[in-house]
């Protein structure tokens, strides 16, 4: 009998010892794997923690104008900028141990897998913070074991590679609130109307209840079930500190306003001018359609809501509603390049597409400011003189005759300046010019002011015949506005990823392209547009809104059997306005021909309403005189009409107008002048006819 107990206990205690061992292996084995878990965790290092977020663009003060649609809303705010009560309010209901522990409530665990041992279930959860967050960020919400463990896994690379109030953030910015509202901003903007830093206790409260079932705590689904949830959380937070007891019954019994819609659903300004921003984003600074869509980007545009409202409201007011004339407008500051205002076309939901960017379109006489500015760099002055009559343009190459016409076929039939050749828009001096100069000349210069459209060097081309787009001409326009520098129309003015990092910063870039005193000169031919000085045979293109114009300008207008179009400037602001119809049907209504006048007139003015009033400044190499503007010779005081002109230094006209002096007095004079012989005449066998 002693022998069997002393057996049984060598028995018992080989049991043991085996036990023992193996339990240490055991435990040695899970001490290895747990040290390979967090070696690989730190291998891999940090989890990348972006999500897809909505890029917001703003305007050029700060505010928002729209952002990308994808069904979902998803804001980033730094912790400091969403309201301590819902932070502590989610901390106190979702994970009070949360800055106590490394990722993991092993107590609430505990309790969860007895309760879901019981049940045969995985119905319980203790998730933490770190874990919700880790399964925000990678994970499915399904409840298998594997997903468990990848989660389990994931926070423990959180918890390694963050601090508590990043992870706290990244969870605030994910969460799932409802109504497609992701994160605490876009759920505070959704619920409240308001910004998720200006939220009150009792908001906060009502809003940490609802991702624990957005479809049953949601106010807006059962007030009921919310208000008994947020009491809930009220009564955790005077429990865990962080409020008293008044505060909490106080925060219970506050009305609350409910908005129950995003904010940006009904935003839609300037949708063309949004829909450029983002095709610079992809072409310009080559990011990728998803990063625009959604990565969380802040793009800081350009826009003036002001100029912007003052182009839509004139183009309403013009255009009859029954027409289906399109129309296209570009504002932009000639010295930044910076685009104040766009418009491309009058309904962006019946047509999305941007008259202003896409559309080529003849420009018709505004290309003639380019045209004169070349005559002025091969010794053209505002004074030089060519006939302008019916003409017919032969050509020894084969090219078949070319007959132009000025508009209503008036002409001169005698000499005019090329400043009135510009103000009254005569087509023969235009043709004569192009010729002379040869016609590649405006090819080539065209490219110097940035037009980027193919022209083919015909005698045509000298009436604008070659397509442009709008946003080309305005930057042409502005070349004259800025003193001979080029700068490139622009959208943006920075960009910062989800994270407040800046991505891009403009930097201003201009270029010297022209000659400041010819470009000088040429800004003050294009003020005679409006100028009743310069009257002849017919009247200046700008004499129909003269009238509503309060400071000086200068411009073009220009007009095609199917295009009409109006671009002028100040030392502030270029605008160029198209009308048209996009199947090119031709203009016939009176209405029609002076749209794009009326809409610029209209719009500049309001646009500059309560900005100084600026004056074109002569730079050096320039000097002024007065000419009598028939004949562009020195002005005398018997001329019944004077104006003053400017030109390059040296080619100012020396010889007096005798026209309306006695015959001593023009004797007198023409002994002081030097006769020689005029210019025209040595270089052109057509001047006469």
């Amino acid at each position: 009998m002693e022998i069997m107990t002393d057996q049984g206990f060598r028995k018992t205690v080989k049991i043991l010892r085996a036990f023992i061992f193996i339990s240490l292996i055991g435990m040695i084995c899970m001490f290895l794997i747990y040290i390979s878990i967090l070696a690989y965790a730190k291998i891999l290092g940090a989890p990348p923690i972006a999500v897809p977020q909505s890029t917001l663009f703003y305007a050029d003060d700060g505010t928002l104008i729209g952002e990308s649609n994808n069904g979902q809303k998803r804001y980033w705010d730094k912790l400091d900028e969403i309201s301590p009560d819902l932070v502590n309010a989610t901390v106190s209901i979702e994970d009070k141990n949360f800055y106590h522990h490394h990722g993991f409530d092993y107590k609430r665990i505990a309790g969860a897998v007895l309760a879901d041992v019981k049940s045969f279930s995985k119905a319980q959860g203790a998730s933490t913070i770190t874990q919700q967050y880790a399964r925000n960020l990678f994970l499915e919400h399904d409840k298998t074991w594997t997903r468990k463990l990848l989660e389990a896994f994931y926070t423990i690379r959180l918890e390694m590679n963050y601090s508590k109030n990043e992870i706290l953030e990244g969870y605030l910015n994910t969460i799932y609130y409802g109504n497609g509202a992701y994160g605490a901003e876009a759920a505070s903007q959704y619920y409240f109307g308001k910004k998720a830093a200006d939220l009150t206790l009792a908001e906060a409260s009502m809003l940490a209840g609802i991702p624990k079932g957005p479809y049953m705590y949601s106010p807006l689904a059962s007030m009921k079930n919310a208000k008994a949830r947020q009491a809930m959380i009220l009564e955790s937070m005077v429990k865990n500190g962080y409020i008293s007891e008044h505060q909490a019954e106080k925060a219970k019994h506050e009305p609350l306003h409910l908005v129950g819609s995003h904010p940006t659903q009904t935003v839609k300004t300037a949708p063309y001018f949004q829909d450029a921003v983002k095709n610079a984003l992809k072409n310009q600074l080559h990011l990728d359609d998803r990063t625009i869509a959604l990565g969380g980007l802040k793009v800081y545009t350009t826009l003036n809501l002001k100029d912007q409202a003052a182009a839509e409201e004139q183009i309403k007011k013009y255009a009859d509603p029954e027409s289906q004339i399109q129309t296209a407008l570009v504002a932009m500051d000639p010295k930044t390049g910076d685009v104040k205002a766009m418009v491309g076309g009058r309904d962006y939901e019946k047509s999305p597409f941007n008259r202003a960017v896409q559309a080529i379109r003849q420009p018709g006489s505004t290309i003639k400011p380019l045209l004169y500015y070349a005559a002025l760099e091969h010794g053209f002055t505002p004074s030089s003189m060519m006939r302008s009559e019916a003409t017919t343009f032969h050509f020894d190459n084969g090219s078949p005759d070319y007959t132009p016409h000025n508009f209503n076929n008036k002409y001169a039939n005698g000499e005019i300046t090329l400043a009135q050749a510009l103000a009254v828009s005569d087509n023969i001096y235009a043709v004569k010019t192009h010729l002379f100069l040869g016609e590649d000349t405006l090819v080539e210069t065209a490219k110097k002011f940035g037009l980027t459209t193919k022209m083919s060097p015909l005698p045509s081309l000298a009436l604008g015949t070659s397509g442009v787009r709008v946003i080309d001409m305005a930057g042409a326009y502005s070349l004259f506005a800025n003193s001979g520098k080029r700068v490139i129309p622009t959208f943006i003015t920075k960009v910062e990823d989800y994270s407040g990092h800046v991505i891009y910063q403009k930097e201003q870039v201009s270029k010297k392209v022209l000659d400041p005193a010819k470009a000088f000169v040429m800004t003050e031919m294009m003020t005679g547009v409006f100028d009743p000085k310069l009257n002849g045979y017919a009247t200046v293109t700008g004499s129909t809104i003269t009238k509503d114009l309060t400071r000086p300008y200068a411009g073009k207008s220009g007009s095609t059997e199917t295009d009409s179009w109006m671009i002028g400037f100040t030392p502030q602001l270029v605008t160029a306005v198209w009308a048209g119809y996009d199947a090119g049907k031709p203009l016939e209504l009176t209405t029609d021909k002076t749209y794009a006048k009326n809409v610029w007139a209209h719009f500049m003015e309001e646009a500059l309403q309560g900005k100084p009033l600026k004056t074109f400044k002569p730079p050096k190499g320039v000097i002024g005189v007065y000419v009598n503007p028939l004949n562009g010779k020195l002005a005398t005081k018997n001329c019944p009409v004077r104006r003053f002109t400017y030109y390059v230094k040296g080619t100012q006209p020396t010889e007096y107008c005798t026209d309306h002096l006695t015959k001593d007095e023009s004797q007198a004079l023409q002994k002081k002048d030097k006769q020689k012989q005029p210019w025209y005449k040595r270089i052109f066998p057509w001047g006469k006819h």
